[in-house]
């Protein structure tokens, strides 16, 4: 069985860096103004859709873990894991500072985007 719990931005956040903050707002200024996107929060996961789920970030301890989409694996070394899952690949990266977030990483994540 799957279900959502929805929780706030802020509750999700908690414990986390400033820094770590700032990056989580910085994308979120940046994908809220793509078309079509939606952003909720479940238990441990910001969501971003387009028709369907096209990026997630999940904060941990000291990083934010974040997973986008896309047909082949990226060949980036900030992309910690890739797997091929339903066609498509599911790809990481561990965001542990706010200038790890370079316009490659918005790229990928607007790559994911577009798949949908």
């Amino acid at each position: 069985m799957h279900y959502c719990i929805k929780v706030s931005l802020d509750d999700l956040l908690k414990g986390q860096s400033d820094e770590l903050v700032l990056a989580v707002d910085k994308l979120l200024a940046e994908i809220a103004d793509w078309e079509g996107v939606t952003i909720s929060c479940s238990k441990n996961y910001i969501v971003f859709v387009r028709n369907q789920t096209f990026f997630l970030i999940k904060p941990m301890k000291g990083l934010l873990d974040l997973k986008f989409y896309s047909i082949k694996p990226p060949e980036d070394s900030i992309v910690t894991k890739s797997t091929l899952y339903s066609k498509k690949y599911e790809n990481y990266i561990l965001l542990t500072s706010l200038d790890k977030l370079t316009p490659r990483v918005y790229a990928l994540i607007k790559e994911s985007y577009n798949l949908l």
